[in-house]
């Protein structure tokens, strides 16, 4: 596929071509990579699954709060599920040799990646949080539980626990090596998923902004920008959403290993969906570099003014 891109906006993804904050927009974008790569394939669970987040992320789902992580919306679920169907599609296009995913194998990717920061989403039962940012260090395994019930009820049970165990690649709870799936070809679509989680959101145009603005509260209200240590002393991680930012640079130091290393350098899988052109570590790049020389000039936030979109209703 041809990368050309336009002027960017701040709801778009890295093509400047579909609306992330738009579930229909991602849901046909997506629908139009896998009918090309599998003709005959059936788009209902795809379909379902897509409505079914967009009624969770909205407060419309039996049994929960609408999402109220400012970080963790929906926008972010939307992009990195974009970016996983385009690796799927980068794998499939370019492999030679090597076993095929399939349609189900998409389908369950690319499922998993709708939900996978549901963890956030609390439950109306829920009295003890106020915000789903104090989910933060457990919203993985929450996740999973989820997907347990949820794959069921879309005729997906009999990869419910897979897809548990999926969605871990996406998080720090437990290490890639030590998650539990049935063959390599999952951890395949695992390392995948993991690595679309890291690329979509590092890619966003506001990432920093929205670091600053929206991540920085949501680690305070989960426990992460203070943490004990086992003296039983604080220590202070991130000062504030400034400081955030301008410890970017040693944080994608961490992710290039892991993205490299640990994910098997998955996100390489892009640069044959978009021709040649990995867009993605473009932006991730360009907002490294911003927040680099904010790190080394100092306070320049003002230099931060773009305004990402408002998706929590």
């Amino acid at each position: 596929m041809e990368a050309v891109r336009n002027i960017r906006r701040n709801e778009y993804d890295v093509t400047s071509k579909v609306n992330t904050t738009d579930p229909k927009t991602v849901n046909d974008e997506i629908n139009s990579i896998y009918l090309e790569l599998y003709p005959d394939a059936p788009t209902q669970k795809l379909d379902q699954a897509f409505h079914d987040l967009t009624r969770l992320y909205r407060g419309e789902y039996p049994g929960y709060h609408p999402c109220d992580t400012a970080y963790h919306n929906i926008q972010h679920v939307l992009d990195v599920t974009l970016a996983m169907a385009r690796l799927i599609n980068g794998y499939e296009c370019g492999r030679i040799g090597t076993q095929p995913l399939g349609d189900s194998l998409f389908r369950l990717g690319v499922i998993t990646a709708l939900f996978h920061d549901c963890g956030y989403v609390r439950e109306l039962t829920d009295q003890a949080h106020r915000n789903g940012a104090e989910y933060t260090l457990t919203h993985v395994s929450r996740g999973a539980h989820f997907l347990k019930y949820y794959l069921p009820k879309i005729g997906m049970a009999e990869v419910a626990d897979i897809a548990a165990e999926l969605i871990h690649f996406t998080g720090y709870e437990i290490a890639v090596s030590k998650i539990n799936v049935p063959s390599l070809i999952y951890r395949l679509l695992g390392s995948m998923l993991g690595s679309a989680d890291i690329i979509a959101q590092m890619a966003d145009r506001c990432y920093l902004e929205k670091c600053r603005d929206r991540l920085y509260p949501e680690f305070v209200a989960g426990g992460i920008a203070v943490k004990r240590t086992p003296e039983g002393a604080e220590q202070v991680l991130f000062t504030s959403g400034l400081d955030l930012v301008m410890k970017t640079p040693n944080f994608f130091q961490g992710a290039s290993k892991r993205l490299d290393v640990d994910l098997g350098g998955c996100h390489t899988y892009a640069q044959q969906h978009f021709g040649g052109q990995n867009l993605y570590l473009e932006e991730v790049n360009k907002n490294v570099r911003f927040a680099k020389a904010i790190s080394e000039e100092g306070d320049t936030s003002s230099r931060l003014n773009r305004l990402p979109p408002e998706t929590l209703k």
